[in-house]
């Protein structure tokens, strides 16, 4: 199936509200070797005050792999069980097993590191990308996060091809979300618009909300019952 040109891309505020409590057409496609087109929106460069810029250089410079460490055994076979359940929920979307598992394990830490909610991540991941690490959207947005190219030249090392990196994507997206968490003073639904450039709009918020239940999982509770 192939992707529609800009002509015939659904309006934005249609697609959102298709990603609420359903899967796009995205999820039709599947994993895909070539770029195709995501629907999401794109962050809006903004000037950074250099004791920002530093600190965000800092947080994307760490290249540390992501593996995910515990104190305890019982914190591993929480971590385990969770890493089970989203596997099977996320097996449509990627049926590679091992693709799979390195995705999740990277989402995992990478969330875990910005002080992200996991299943916030998964959810906005479904709503920009639908989990497909070569989207790029009309505005150019790449990955799974949908990050834009001039945050690479902002608190990168330019290159924004590495965006297309599943760990690199990653760690971009959450730092950038956690960035602006913290500009908006904790409101995620202001931070979330921000994200996607549709600030003090309902719709991305809402559907990234919606889409977050999909991947909820209690860690508290045995076999992960959803909350």
């Amino acid at each position: 199936m192939a992707a529609p040109t800009p002509a015939t891309q659904p309006r934005r505020r249609s697609f959102l509200g298709r990603a609420v409590g359903v899967a796009s057409w995205a999820g039709l496609v599947g994993p895909l070797c070539l770029p195709t087109i995501a629907h999401a929106g794109a962050q809006i460069e903004e000037p950074l005050a250099d004791a920002v810029r530093t600190t965000l250089s800092s947080a994307i410079l760490n290249n540390a792999p992501p593996v995910p460490e515990f104190d305890d055994f019982a914190g591993r076979l929480q971590y385990l069980r969770w890493l089970g359940a989203m596997g099977d929920r996320l097996q449509r979307k990627v049926p590679d097993f091992q693709t799979r598992k390195e995705l999740l394990q990277t989402i995992w830490y990478e969330s875990r590191r910005a002080g992200l909610d996991v299943s916030l991540v998964l959810g906005l991941i479904q709503v920009e990308s639908n989990f497909r690490r070569h989207a790029i959207s009309s505005a150019g947005a790449r990955g799974y996060m949908q990050v834009m190219p001039f945050w690479a030249r902002l608190i990168g090392d330019g290159d924004a091809a590495k965006l297309f990196r599943p760990q690199t994507n990653l760690r971009f997206g959450c730092v950038i979300l956690r960035h602006y968490l913290n500009q908006e003073r904790g409101d995620l639904f202001m931070a979330l618009g921000r994200y996607n450039g549709s600030r003090g709009r309902a719709p991305y918020p809402q559907a990234v909300f919606a889409n977050q239940r999909n991947w909820a999982f209690d860690l508290t509770r045995p076999g992960g019952t959803q909350s």
